[in-house]
Formats: C-alpha cells, structure tokens, sequence
C-alpha cells in the first residue's frame, strides 16, 4: 500500500528549508513517523536503535556515525540522517548532543521514536535549542478531507466532508494502515498486534515497571471511563495497588503514547474543579462505541489542532475541560496564549438542547468561540469561525473540516 501524504510533510520539509535545529518526531507507535522521515529525506542514512549493529555503532559514538556516513567526503554536505528509537540508548541526549555541535551544519537530521521524547531523563545535558518538536497525531477529518492548509493558518475554509469518512475514522481509528484499509478482520488483527507491542516491548525498554499485566488492566479501566475524571483511589481499589501507584501507571501510558490527559481550567471560574483530570486515548476505537468515543473523537481533533498550532509556532495554545461544584461542564476548553479561546461541548445527536453550561461558562469567561458539536450532524458548508460571541450548536463534520 502506497505511502499516504500527511498534513506534517509540509510543515517538516519547511523546518529542513529554514532551520538548522534536528526535527523531533514523535508520537504513537504505527502513526507513520519513519515513513514521514523517509519521505522527507529520501537519501538519508537510516539508523535504528532497535537494530543491534546500529546500536553497537550508535554506542561507539558521534565520531564512528560520521565515519559511516562518510561526512568527510563534500559530496556528503546537507545530506541526512535518521535516528529512530534512539531514546531507548541511556545516553541518546549526550549521543545527539555532541554530534549534532560538531556535524550539524552538514546534516538535516531526524529523531523519531514511539515513546515521549523527554521522559528519558538520564542522558547527559540538555539538548535545549538544538531541536524544534513535531507531534504526529492520527488522521483526522480535516486531513482527510485535505482542503487547503498554509502553514501560518489556524484554520483551514469549509472543505465538504461526507459522512462515510467519520463513519470509518469512528470504526478504525485514525491510525493510517487499519483506515485506509477498511477491513475489519484486518483492523482487529492489527489492533491486538499493536496493544503488544506497546504493553510488552515499548514500556518494558521504557521502565522498570514489573507489573506490565496490571498497567495493561488500568488501560482497560480507563477505557470504560474516558469522559469522566480520573479517581485515583477508586481505580486503586480496583486494581489492589496504591492510589500513587495509579498516577505512576498513567504516566506510563501517556509516555508510550497509549492516553493523554488534559487538567480542568479553574481561573477565573468560581468553585471550580482544579486537581482531576480526564484520560482519552490516542487511538479512539478503543473506546466503546457511543457517547464516550464521540468525545475521545472530538478530544483527539482538538488536541491535535492545539499541538500542531505549537509546533507550527502560531502560539501557546493548551486544552483543558471545565467543570465547577455546581456539576456544570463543559467538555474542552482550548487557552491561546494563556486566555479561553473555544468551548466545545461533544454531543452525539443535533437535536440534543444548547448545554446551559455552555452558554453559563462562555459568559463568565468572556470566550469567543462556543460550540456544541454533533458527531451524527451532517455537514453544511458554514464557517464555525462566523459565530463569534455566540453559543451555537454544529455538526462535528463543519467542525472539524476547519481544523488541522
């Protein structure tokens, strides 16, 4: 199956245009992060950590990596090279570090790996300034869609989406090879092949944690939990382990990419909830089918857009939820710059009534942008981004066609 053009291939290949920092990329296991890499540098020099004679060459040393890309000869000048995995090397950041002072101005060079780039934190100094991040996220509908995107837009103009593109991004996620395939028997064969990997290789090389049965059962409990937030001590009970043991696990599973969590926005939001967080998952069809899958889709696209707005350099934008003692919510709050910027409270059907909450807490915080969003809406063609300073209830596909 042919390779299929990602939205990050522009954004990349313009980083190795204008800037002389490595490209970090990182994100879940199978997103297509070698293939991105390859594709952006068809003639570097590929090495794999996860290989043994790259690793024994990867341990001697800058200087024996050179050699073998023969950077002493001038035909080699901007040429590149990949390091895939390399985090896995207890002194990747000293290893990078001091080949990319001395060969960098000669190299574009690419880090990818399946696990958080920063939780490794032996390794030597700091790497600070020496690397620009690029977070690869799952398909999504406004990519696959793929209306026109520059790269110093936020959004992209209403680009139609039909419905059997968010039938099939529900069903299979939006990880490339299962979509694009469309099969089921496939997709279940894969979706069990990658859950191993993850459990038994990524967070074996990733930690000490012996118990890799019990981190496996609390990404079970989650998944029957997305939408709520997290009880620390009710999942301690079920799984017979301390309340801190918990919070280590999660931790775990956003390092490898399996959930990612987003805190409540308390300022300015009277009795708010501060401290609990929600889980989603990186790859939403591990959800049950329904309201919680709706709101792990609609979570995924919106943190998607936040990090690619990040690492685009648009800004500091950050996504949150808000909930007050009150019990009213509003599902995700996205912050530009330290300031509320959008609401989006998830809903599965257009009929459902306009949330209150979100009416309440768009007034209260003087936000913007507030939608409800309809996973089951059809799409229109109206621009979202015509409704300032009203509530307003959407279909998901006029939603997200606008964003990344």
């Amino acid at each position: 199956m042919d390779a299929m053009k990602r939205v990050y291939q522009h954004l990349v290949e313009d980083h190795f245009v204008t800037n002389r920092q490595m490209a970090f990329l990182s994100g879940p296991r199978q997103i297509g992060k070698t293939t991105l890499a390859e594709m952006l540098l068809p003639k570097a020099k590929y090495y794999n950590y996860d290989r043994t004679d790259d690793a024994v060459r990867l341990g001697r040393g800058a200087d024996s990596i050179a050699a073998d890309l023969g950077l002493d000869a001038p035909a080699m000048a901007k040429c590149g090279v990949i390091f895939d995995e390399i985090h896995k090397f207890s002194k990747w950041k000293r290893f990078l570090k001091g080949f990319f002072d001395v060969y960098g101005a000669d190299l574009n060079i690419a880090v990818t790996g399946s696990a958080r780039l920063n939780v490794y934190k032996r390794g030597g100094d700091s790497l600070m300034g020496r690397y620009f991040p690029y977070r690869i996220h799952p398909l999504s509908v406004g990519e696959v869609a793929d209306g026109p995107l520059g790269l110093e837009d936020e959004f992209r103009n209403p680009v139609k989406v039909n419905e059997e593109t968010i039938r099939l991004l529900l069903r299979f996620g939006g990880f490339p090879e299962p979509f694009l395939r469309g099969n089921e028997r496939f997709y279940n064969r894969w979706k069990n092949a990658r859950k191993d990997l993850v459990f038994h290789e990524d967070l074996r090389d990733l930690s000490k944690v012996q118990d890799i049965r019990g981190v496996r059962a609390l990404s079970e409990l989650l998944a029957a939990r997305v939408s709520g937030g997290i009880n620390y001590s009710g999942l301690a009970t079920d799984l017979q382990v301390a309340p801190d043991t918990v919070k280590a696990w999660i931790g775990l599973l956003e390092s490898v990419y399996e959930v990612y969590s987003i805190r409540p926005w308390f300022m300015n939001v009277a009795n708010s909830i501060r401290k609990q967080p929600k889980v989603y998952f990186w790859d939403w069809s591990s959800v049950a089918e329904g309201g919680m899958r709706n709101e792990n889709f609609i979570a995924s696209h919106l943190y998607k857009s936040v990090q690619w707005w990040v690492d685009s350099g648009l800004g500091d934008y950050e996504l949150f939820y808000v909930r007050d003692k009150q019990q009213r919510e509003v599902d995700f709050l996205i912050a530009k710059n330290g300031t509320p910027y959008m609401l989006v409270e998830s809903k599965t059907s257009m009929d459902e009534p306009l949330s209150p909450a979100l009416t309440h807490f768009q007034g209260v915080l003087k936000v913007p942008y507030a939608f409800q969003v309809a996973v089951e809406g059809e799409y229109s063609g109206i621009n979202p981004f015509d409704y300032k300073g009203r509530s307003v209830r959407i279909s998901a596909a006029d939603l997200l066609s606008v964003l990344i």
